[in-house]
């Protein structure tokens, strides 16, 4: 591990438990909180979460200012779940629709930006078990209390099943090899794909953000480029509990992870590619006749940042 990094954990790491309420209203001035939770097919879970954050953080003190869910495409009740534990709810095929409609979760995040007011967004993914409002606390922290950070990544375990430590493969398996490879200095976050983090508006417009699965390496890539790694910190949230996928579906995620690297690289002039790199990666299912092949396109979409587009009401 880089120096630089070392020095970075030591200063930029902390705990939820470190950021009592009592603290951040304190800090809070007029500054505006937008808690935001993407989700797609999340009836089970999406309630709960919201009634705890309106309950806790909402009307037992008033931290967070407006609470949403971008509800992307559900085929459940999710968005009547979300509505009735108090959010406001937005379907993502209707923020921006003059714009040709992309998937995935970093085309709800990205259009999150045009329908909130918040100084500071604090992403919350849909899918938690035993949630707690220091995950939300513990992201505000850093940013409330410190103006050169711009940026909060959370970092947990993540149990598989009975495996305390075994959670986020992708991670261990993808995203943090290619960062100690090629982005050395991204090498101390503990979970660099984490669906829980918080920045200051001033920052996520500035950025473009990848419509897929590979918006939260993108983000960290490019957060790194706009504020350095000062701007950038990292809290301790405990313990993660939420569904986990398939090895397929894991597959597909490690596909598009490494596109968008792939991306950042040759943005960054870091490589030249002699062609353009495959976007379809093949898969086998067992059958009755042996192992069919299934074709699965991992192409990475991205928008461009928030800021230039005209009809951004902040702009």
């Amino acid at each position: 591990m880089l120096p630089e990094v070392e020095a970075w954990l030591l200063s930029r790491t902390t705990a939820s438990a470190d950021w009592p309420v009592a603290t951040l209203l304190a800090a809070k001035g007029d500054t505006r909180i937008s808690v935001v939770l993407p989700a797609r097919d999340e009836a089970g879970t999406v309630g709960r979460i919201v009634s705890a954050i309106r309950r806790d953080l909402v009307e037992g003190v008033p931290l967070v200012d407006e609470l949403i869910v971008i509800d992307s495409r559900s085929t459940d009740d999710t968005a009547a779940e979300a509505v009735q534990a108090g959010a406001k709810v937005f379907a993502q095929d209707e923020i921006l629709c003059h714009l040709d409609p992309f998937e995935g979760k970093g085309e709800a995040l990205w259009k999150s930006l045009a329908v909130t007011s918040g100084d500071i967004l604090v992403f919350i993914d849909a899918d938690l078990r035993e949630f707690e409002t220091s995950f939300v606390t513990g992201l505000l922290g850093p940013l409330l209390t410190s103006p050169s950070i711009m940026y909060v990544k959370g970092c947990y375990d993540r149990p598989l099943e009975d495996l305390q430590h075994s959670g986020g493969r992708v991670t261990e398996l993808v995203a943090r090899p290619l960062l100690n490879m090629h982005w050395p200095r991204l090498a101390g976050f503990v979970q660099p794909l984490a669906g829980e983090y918080a920045g200051r508006r001033s920052a996520l417009e500035r950025v473009p953000f990848v419509t897929g699965y590979g918006v939260e390496l993108a983000l960290l890539i490019d957060l790194l480029d706009l504020v350095g790694l000062d701007g950038l910190a990292q809290v301790d949230l405990g313990r993660r509990v939420h569904s986990h996928q398939s090895t397929d579906a894991l597959g597909r995620m490690a596909g598009q992870i490494m596109q968008t690297a792939w991306s950042r690289l040759e943005r960054q002039k870091v490589i030249t590619p002699w062609r353009t790199p495959s976007a379809t990666l093949t898969q086998f299912r067992r059958s009755a006749s042996g192992h069919d092949a299934l074709d699965q396109d991992v192409t990475v979409g991205e928008r461009p940042p928030m800021l230039s587009l005209p009809q951004y009401r902040y702009h």
